[in-house]
């Protein structure tokens, strides 16, 4: 009898055993489970986030108000600008400070998107100042101003910076 209960002992304990690792096994299959559908959220959620931006730029900048104004600088310019403040009709748009990052981006002919909003239909006037320093170290501060007419459709406007003593305009202004 002893045997008996030794051997079904022993049999309690090997199902109670598998039972576990079955169990074990399952949560496992579940955390990948679980994990899969978390990563399949997360891009979802992206998804949304990207629509979402898209949509507000639509919503805040609709094409038939939208105005955009990019800044670079003529081909081997080598002068340090510190700062500039655009003006449109009067009005702050935008004031920036320049880092030696942007700077250097720029000289490299990289293109700096600096103000996107709306404006009504019609004439307008744009202000630029710049603050900066000329290859031999020495201060400036330039303002142009340009006028240009807004139409139904969006409308780019670019800021070309040419250092102070070049043979072009110190600022141009071109349409895109």
């Amino acid at each position: 009898m002893k045997n008996y209960l030794n051997i079904a002992s022993l049999g309690l304990l090997f199902s109670v055993a598998s039972g576990v690792c079955v169990a074990e096994e399952v949560s496992r299959e579940q955390i990948k489970g679980i994990d899969e559908q978390v990563q399949d959220i997360k891009k979802d959620v992206l998804a949304i986030s990207t629509d979402l931006t898209q949509l507000e730029e639509k919503l805040l900048y609709p094409s038939n108000t939208q105005v955009s104004l990019f800044v670079s600088l003529a081909q081997g310019e080598k002068f340090r600008l510190d700062a500039m403040e655009i003006k449109i009709d009067g009005k702050d748009a935008a004031h920036h400070l320049y880092t030696f990052k942007e700077l250097e981006a720029l000289q490299k002919g990289g293109v700096q998107r600096i103000y996107t909003g709306n404006i009504r239909s019609g004439e307008h006037t744009l202000d630029v100042t710049l603050i900066g320093k000329t290859a031999g170290n020495s201060d400036f501060h330039h303002s142009a101003h340009y006028t240009f007419t807004k139409d139904v459709g969006p409308r780019l406007v670019e800021i070309k910076l040419a250092g102070p003593g070049a043979s072009s305009k110190d600022i141009e202004f071109k349409d895109r």
